[in-house]
């Protein structure tokens, strides 16, 4: 009895410093699955899920084990922090209640992130399918799109899901919202680098949005 509240009244500050319990530790070792798979990120549900009560999880985040990164969003406090962890974030905010990402970033952030563009977006453009709902209000750094993907128009990149660089291009060239020089530009590096094929483009239907991607590819109409 007197070895269990001393352990009720010092549980490890770290996951990992000092002897865990039996529950505790394997606890942590699921947690620490889900979140190496997620630059160390894991929501709420996954937590409990490891074997964390919802009810310790302020504690953790008081005592310095977990960071709260956004509502039922946290990040392991000692897990090397990712070069651009707003990416996880914002791709696990869009969990379904399955706790399936229904996120893909694309248009401008997609470019950048197949280094198609050296302009830096300052919010994370986002796919989500058409009935995507929200009860709270859609983040600021966040534009979403709401449209169809075919899984041939996606890929994954560093965990998260990115429309390919063809499916990529043609939504910026329906959007118009970026300058056709740099959408030239991104064509000449993706063909070069061999991201989008010639006949990729001759496989589109005869239409405006082809004819106009393919006189950015310099092929004739």
């Amino acid at each position: 009895m007197h070895a269990r509240t001393a352990i009720a009244h010092n549980p490890p500050r770290k996951l990992g410093e000092y002897v865990m319990s039996g529950p505790y530790k394997e606890a942590a070792r699921r947690l620490n699955e889900i979140a190496q798979s997620q630059q160390g990120f894991f929501t709420t549900k996954q937590a409990t899920r490891s074997g964390f009560a919802e009810k310790t999880h302020s504690y953790h985040v008081n005592a310095g084990n977990w960071i709260r990164e956004h509502r039922g969003i946290y990040r392991l406090a000692d897990f090397p922090a990712p070069e651009r962890p707003d990416l996880m974030l914002w791709y696990l905010w869009s969990q379904n209640r399955q706790e399936v990402p229904e996120g893909t970033y694309s248009h401008d952030t997609a470019l950048s992130l197949h280094e198609l563009s050296d302009l830096m977006p300052s919010k994370l453009h986002m796919t989500v399918p058409r009935k995507f709902r929200r009860n709270s209000t859609i983040p600021e750094i966040l534009v979403l799109h709401r449209a169809h993907l075919d899984p041939g128009e996606v890929q994954e990149m560093h965990g998260i899901s990115v429309t390919r660089p063809l499916r990529t291009i043609v939504d910026l060239l329906r959007t118009g919202h970026v300058d056709r020089s740099q959408l030239k530009l991104a064509v000449d590096e993706a063909l070069r680098r061999g991201l989008i094929g010639r006949k990729e483009i001759d496989r589109m239907p005869d239409d405006k949005l082809q004819r106009s991607l393919r006189e950015l590819a310099g092929q004739p109409a």
